[in-house]
């Protein structure tokens, strides 16, 4: 029975780079006295982001919708402390509102951390559900994004 190192030898170059690839997490964990036992505190970090992505995305739709345009006035409010918020200058152009939405993604990916971080933070968080929750919430964030959606669906 051969091993994987002696049929590596053997193998073209790109079974070899195979079979490296496949031992390649191992190498990380070795020397480690104190592995992690947990994977809450990840899942925090990764379903957060996501989380601030939706939460970027409803307070877009919010000023959009809004006809008296106060949410938008507090949005640009909020994001002023974003470089070109306002700029007068019509030459390097005016983000405007839209740093109120990112302030609005920083705050929801921040607080959602924070939150998630201490319901998870000694709990055993399997791969899949992980996965499924940032795919699917990134997948409602990117859904929010397509306009042809929302004329017919409006979130006010």
């Amino acid at each position: 029975m051969t091993t994987d190192l002696s049929r590596s030898n053997k193998a073209p170059w790109y079974g070899r780079v195979w079979d490296n690839l496949k031992r390649f997490p191992k190498f990380l964990a070795e020397g480690n006295s104190n592995p992690p036992q947990v994977s809450g505190e990840a899942a925090a970090a990764f379903i957060s982001a996501a989380i601030g992505g939706i939460t970027m995305m409803v307070s877009h739709h919010l000023s959009d919708g809004d006809k008296t345009k106060t949410i938008e006035q507090k949005l640009l409010a909020l994001g002023n402390w974003i470089p070109g918020a306002n700029n007068p200058d019509p030459m390097w152009g005016n983000i405007g509102s839209y740093t109120g939405k990112e302030t609005m993604l920083l705050i929801g990916w921040i607080v959602s951390w924070i939150i998630l971080h201490q319901l998870l933070k000694h709990k055993q968080v399997k791969a899949k559900t992980i996965f499924f929750w940032v795919i699917s919430l990134m997948t409602l964030a990117t859904a929010m994004c397509w306009h042809p959606l929302f004329p017919y669906l409006p979130l006010i």
